[in-house]
């Protein structure tokens, strides 16, 4: 699973101006189940996405395809981490490593 942490790198007012564009790129990944959840930052200088399902190059790919990050109005820090233990809604997702 990946937390995806972006940040604002432009001011408010550009990033309201891909703020559709961006909103049906969300739209498609929770279509194609890669995204979980998705909201801004409090104070809002970015948002967070969960998303699971895809390896880190997927991932990776996916971001830069975010008409916010093809805008240059934000960046990402991506990380991935082994989700083992979520609540009943987040099942499909859990993860059991290897021990």
């Amino acid at each position: 699973m990946f937390v995806m942490e972006l940040t604002y790198i432009a001011p408010i007012e550009d990033v309201e101006d891909e703020m559709d564009a961006h909103v049906a790129w969300l739209a498609g990944h929770y279509a194609n189940g890669v995204f979980l959840a998705s909201g801004r930052k409090v104070p809002r200088d970015g948002g967070v996405i969960l998303a699971g399902g895809v390896s880190r190059a997927e991932i990776e790919e996916i971001a830069a395809g975010d008409p916010f990050v093809v805008a240059g109005v934000c960046s990402y820090r991506i990380t991935e981490f082994l989700a083992t233990r979520t609540s009943a809604d987040l099942a499909t997702v859990r993860e059991n490593p290897a021990i």
